[in-house]
């Protein structure tokens, strides 16, 4: 249940007597903190357009070779766990993480880690090089229709055992944990997680939200196999 941060230009103000700078968050996206991030990736999203190098129709074959090598160098990249980096945001911010995830934007990479504070949601940006917090921002939930959504996210942390660090731990053996988030499929039972094995193929699990065990999902499989069956590609 990844959030749309709603970010806002930063501004800052020193206290007076103190000297000391606040900064307050409304706005758009992560690219600031991407651009910051230590760790920066090349482009591998040279056949994009389904063809193969002398224009004919690939089925998309060098789509699915760029996908794979692009996991591949994400993970490779991030020298900053999963948990880590929830503990880094953690450290930074209070409350309780509701999910991570390893975003690229634009070569830039960074863990996004959705903190949940009583009502209130932060979005903190962790590099994954270097374990430092590059930025945060508050959610604004300026149509006021996330009560209900915030309100079921807390009632099934309440009662969880296992933490979204402790699901990305649990996973870990499974490959290199990229995201780690809460089933948001009616209700909340478990820990979403993906991993990405060392040729970037992406496997998704579920994590017991009080008894830690680790399933594999086959959820994507299914929907997969349905549209080939169909002759949907959407």
């Amino acid at each position: 249940m990844k959030r749309n941060i709603v970010i806002a230009t930063v501004a800052a103000a020193a206290l007076i007597g103190g000297g000391t700078a606040t900064a307050f968050a409304v706005g758009g996206d992560d690219d600031g903190a991407a651009k910051n991030s230590s760790v920066q990736l090349k482009d591998h999203d040279r056949h994009d357009d389904g063809k193969d190098g002398d224009g004919r129709d690939d089925d998309g074959k060098n789509d699915d070779r760029d996908d794979a090598a692009e996991n591949s160098a994400e993970a490779k990249a991030a020298k900053v766990t999963a948990p880590d980096a929830i503990e880094a945001a953690l450290a930074h911010t209070k409350g309780t993480a509701v999910s991570a995830e390893l975003d690229d934007e634009d070569g830039g990479l960074v863990w996004d880690v959705d903190v949940l504070n009583g009502k209130t949601w932060h979005s903190v940006e962790v590099d994954p090089g270097t374990g430092k917090v590059l930025g945060s921002w508050v959610d604004k939930d300026d149509d006021g229709d996330d009560a209900a959504d915030t309100a079921r996210v807390a009632a099934a942390l309440k009662g969880a055992s296992t933490s979204a660090a402790d699901a990305a731990r649990a996973a870990a053996d499974k490959g290199t944990v990229t995201s780690v988030d809460l089933d948001d499929d009616g209700k909340v039972s478990a820990w979403d997680v993906e991993t990405t094995g060392p040729k970037g193929a992406e496997s998704d699990w579920h994590v017991g939200l009080t008894d830690g065990k680790v399933t594999a999902d086959h959820s994507d499989a299914r929907d997969d196999d349905h549209d080939d069956d169909d002759g949907s590609d959407d």
